[in-house]
């Protein structure tokens, strides 16, 4: 795996909630480039906290290929979340990242070799979690789980009007 230089850090812009990353053509291609394109092949990154920002940046890089920024922060959010998910509660040394583009929906899988269900768990105003399958369940269009014989995949659905 190649390092990055840095002088290959995306810019950040600085904002009520702190400092984000602003995703440039140049900063997609290289992500790209360097973890392998999960609208292609399914990625696969190490189950570590710092994984999710490699998934978001991947995420939002095949968003933009595929010329669909309108969905740009609801994928980056939710991808978040599965990822988080994944990262927390399975165990699991890696996951897996793999994007569809099919008529009319935007799917997004986050495979783990875990078989235990992700529980969407009603969320109350004090909670400080718990609310990643919330937000899955209130953004996307549809949302679900698909047991592997080693694992699940865990996904969601954006739908988008025709061109």
């Amino acid at each position: 795996m190649a390092g990055r230089g840095a002088s290959e850090q995306p810019q950040r812009v600085d904002t009520a909630a702190g400092a984000v990353p602003v995703l440039t053509d140049d900063t997609a291609a290289k992500a790209l480039d360097l973890y392998g394109d999960p609208s292609v092949q399914e990625v696969h990154l190490t189950s570590r906290p710092e994984s999710a920002s490699t998934a978001r940046r991947l995420a939002l890089s095949v968003v933009r290929v595929w010329g669909l920024p309108q969905f740009a922060d609801t994928v980056e959010l939710l991808v978040s979340e599965l990822v988080g998910n994944a990262v927390r509660h399975t165990g699991a040394r890696t996951f897996g990242l793999r994007m569809h583009w099919r008529r009319g929906w935007v799917r997004v899988e986050v495979r783990d070799p875990s078989r235990a269900l992700p529980c969407l768990l009603p969320v109350r105003g004090l909670d400080a979690s718990g609310r990643g399958l919330f937000l899955v369940d209130k953004l996307s269009d549809r949302w679900g789980v698909d047991l592997q014989p080693r694992g699940k995949t865990t996904w969601f659905e954006l739908r988008f009007p025709e061109r």
